[in-house]
This record gives structure tokens, C-alpha cells and sequence, in this order.
């Protein structure tokens, strides 16, 4: 059954339609309150969508204390999020819709048939149910003189009466899909804190790979290696070599230290081991068993299996007489320096670091500045790695935003 509101009841207007902006309308909408939902693209969901294109990863099965730690720097504060609605919860959620989930082998939680769209598809009719009215091709433009919300739609501009506001607006990446960080001056004008929207989960960029190399191998992944920077532990997975630099998966596990490197230190270090589970002492052996007439190229395929990408990478970011010593080839092996420039551009990456700063908002993320006014999702200024760990903190903080500004409303006097 659909509910309906006089149009009277106060409004609740939620500007963005992707995982942040509908829980929120959810949260809104249980409450009783009365919601629009505005969305600039042709239709909702669209980086979401996208997301689920490989395969639907929802949120991750690891214990509570390692799934809280993904998020670095804003732990504290997404523990407080997530504390409400964490990753069971969220699938819990998911199976209320219909949906059946499962755990893949590395932990990480996907729907039965692996795609977006049908969650997305029963998750629109429970709210078009539940009397929340979306609104697409609608870009929010800011603020009228009297405080209405400008919206800009297909027959020009509408002026909208909202008694409180939820931005889910989105980060800085993938401005094809709706989030292209448009909204950070307009917020500014509003003396909102908000730091700088930078990449995250993205590729690095060296001082340039030799034509050989980029010609031959970009594209190329390398697999069963591990990653790390000095001081810190390795990692193991694959990431790609690219005509630019490298990126991929373990890449982009490191992208949050390796890019406040190169802020603080105008480059980074990433080390590569190519052998992760042989010790340097057995590999120096394996390099200094006799190779006779036999190329150092040729003696490293026999002895230890390393070839094609691994060895080309090795043989560009080793000097010739490194190459030629077994001692020394064995600890570049297993300690390859690959020095990195810059990130690749925001638009590329998979999502942003930046954005509105929780010490900016109160409990239940509305602004300080801006009473009424609550924020959720990528636009908040934290960052975790891929894995299910961004889309569970966006339900989170839109749960959150939602019956934080229903309890608002109903606080105070409206008329």
C-alpha cells in the first residue's frame, strides 16, 4: 500500500539518490515524515549500479574490530555510525527486501545472482510504497535569498519549501555518474568545514617507464606478489601495471598512506616483492647455482620462475651490475622500490578522501553552521579500501542523517 501525506505535513527534501541519499528517505519515510528525493542524473543509483558491474560487493564478513579499523583516520567516528547499522545489519536489510546474500572466499559479502540491479529494483518500490517521491534530472544549485532550495530541472528552475535537508551528494569521483563534488562551494559559502576532495582507491603515476616496458606490459597484473612502504607490513594480492604507473587492487589497499606521502613529501615509496613467500637466503641461492652459457634472464625463469611482467619490472628498476649479482638481485626481488609521483586524477579513482569534516557536524550529522541541514555519505570526509567497507558506511550515515533530522522535525514548532 502507498501511504500519502497531505501537502501540508512537513517536507524533509534528500538531495541525492544513491545508497547515502535513499537510506535516508528509508529512515525519513519510517518515521512518518513526509520525503522528495532529488537527483540530478536520468536516473538514481548510478555509480551504485555501476559498482555491481564486477559483481555486487555489499560489506564484508570480517569480526567487528577489523572491519571498524578500515577506516584509518575516521575510525571514531564511523564506529559511531556503524555501532546502528553494521555489516549483518546491512545484510539483514538485504535479505528483508528479498535478496539472498553469500560470503565469497576473501570474506567479502555479495547477492546470490551478484548484481546490483535488483536489489536497487525491489529497494525502489518499498520506498515508492512507503510514499517517498524521487525526482531525477533535478540538480540541487544551492540556496534562494529566503532559503528555499534551488533546483535546477528539464523546465528551468523551481524554488523548493523544505522544513529540514539531507545531502547524500556524493565525493568527487566518477562525475559521469553524478558525484562531481559540485556542491563543496556551495557549502563553503556557508563556512562548512570541508577538506579538500582528493583520490582514493586509485593508481599512481611514476616518472615515466622506459617505452620497452609500457609498450610490451601496460595492462599487465602481477600476481602472487606482495606490497608495502617503508616501515610498514606487506601486503599480499596483484595490482596492474599501467602505461602511467601501476593501480589495481593492492594498489589501491595502500592509496590512503602512499598519497599523504606524496603530500607531505612530494613523492612515495611503494616496495614490491616479487617472491613473498621465499626467504632472500634461498633466493640468493637459487640465483648462485651455476648457469653457464645461460642469459641472468633465462637463469631467473629456471630457478625461480620469474618471467614476462615480474621480470621485465625487475630488470627496469635494477642498474646493471645489481642484475649481474645474486646477492644483490635476491634483496631487489624481494624489495623492488617503486617510486611514485602523484595519484591519478580524482575522476578516475574508484571514490575521494575529503569532504565535510564530522567536527563540522553534531550527533546525527547535521551541519553546526546550518541548522536543519544534515549530510551523509561520500561527501563526509573519511575513506576505507574496497571490499564492501565504502557502501556499508554510506547506509550507515544515511541511516543515521535520516532519523536524525525526522527526530529534528519533530522537536521543534514548524509554521
Amino acid at each position: 500500500m502507498t501511504h500519502s501525506h497531505p501537502a501540508s505535513a512537513p517536507l524533509v527534501a534528500v538531495i541525492g539518490a544513491g545508497p547515502a541519499g535513499l537510506m535516508a528517505a528509508e529512515a525519513l519515510a519510517q518515521a512518518g515524515t513526509r520525503v522528495e528525493v532529488f537527483d540530478a542524473m536520468p536516473s538514481v543509483g548510478r555509480k551504485f549500479l555501476l559498482a555491481g558491474v564486477g559483481g555486487m560487493n555489499i560489506t564484508h564478513s570480517e569480526p567487528y574490530p577489523a572491519f571498524v579499523g578500515r577506516y584509518g583516520e575516521r575510525q571514531q567516528a564511523i564506529d559511531g555510525l556503524l555501532r546502528d547499522f553494521d555489516g549483518p545489519a546491512l545484510r539483514q536489510w538485504i535479505h528483508d527486501l528479498g535478496i539472498d546474500t553469500f560470503v565469497g572466499t576473501s570474506g567479502r559479502v555479495f547477492p546470490t545472482d551478484m548484481k546490483a540491479a535488483p536489489l536497487l529494483r525491489a529497494w525502489l518500490k518499498r520506498l515508492r510504497e512507503a510514499g517517498v517521491v524521487i525526482h531525477t534530472r533535478h540538480r540541487w544549485l544551492g540556496w534562494s535569498a529566503d532559503g528555499a532550495l534551488r533546483i535546477g530541472c528539464p523546465q528551468g528552475e523551481r524554488l523548493v519549501q523544505a522544513n529540514a535537508v539531507v545531502l547524500a551528494l556524493g565525493g568527487g569521483s566518477w562525475a559521469r555518474l553524478g558525484s562531481d563534488g559540485a556542491w563543496v562551494p556551495l557549502l563553503a559559502e556557508r563556512a562548512v568545514d570541508i577538506s579538500a576532495l582528493r583520490p582514493s582507491n586509485c593508481g599512481f603515476e611514476v616518472s615515466g617507464w622506459s617505452e620497452l616496458l609500457k609498450a610490451k606490459f601496460a595492462g599487465a597484473p602481477l600476481k602472487n606478489i606482495a606490497l608495502s612502504m617503508p616501515g610498514s607490513a606487506p601486503r599480499k594480492g596483484e595490482f596492474i601495471l599501467t602505461a602511467q604507473g601501476v593501480e589495481g587492487s593492492l594498489v589501491y589497499a595502500w592509496s590512503a598512506p602512499l598519497r599523504s606521502a606524496i603530500e607531505r613529501e612530494g613523492r612515495a615509496t611503494l616496495l614490491l616483492d616479487l617472491l613473498p613467500d621465499r626467504s632472500v637466503d634461498k633466493i640468493a641461492q637459487a640465483l648462485a647455482r651455476p648457469r653457464g652459457s645461460r642469459s641472468m634472464a633465462r637463469h631467473l625463469h629456471g630457478q625461480l620462475g620469474i618471467d614476462g611482467v615480474k621480470a621485465a619490472l625487475l630488470r627496469e628498476l635494477t642498474d646493471q651490475a645489481s642484475f649481474a649479482d645474486p646477492e644483490r638481485l635476491a634483496q631487489a626481488i624481494k624489495s623492488l622500490p617503486i617510486e611514485l609521483l602523484r595519484t591519478r586524477p580524482l575522476d578516475e579513482a574508484i571514490s575521494s578522501a575529503g569532504g565535510v569534516r564530522f567536527e563540522a557536524l553534531d550527533e546525527g550529522l547535521m551541519l553546526r553552521n546550518v541548522p536543519g541541514v544534515f549530510c551523509a555519505g561520500e561527501m563526509l570526509d573519511w575513506e576505507a579500501p574496497t571490499g564492501g567497507y565504502l557502501l556499508t558506511a554510506c547506509f550507515a550515515s544515511g541511516r543515521r542523517a535520516g532519523q536524525a533530522a525526522a527526530r529534528w522535525l519533530g522537536a521543534r514548532p514548524l509554521g
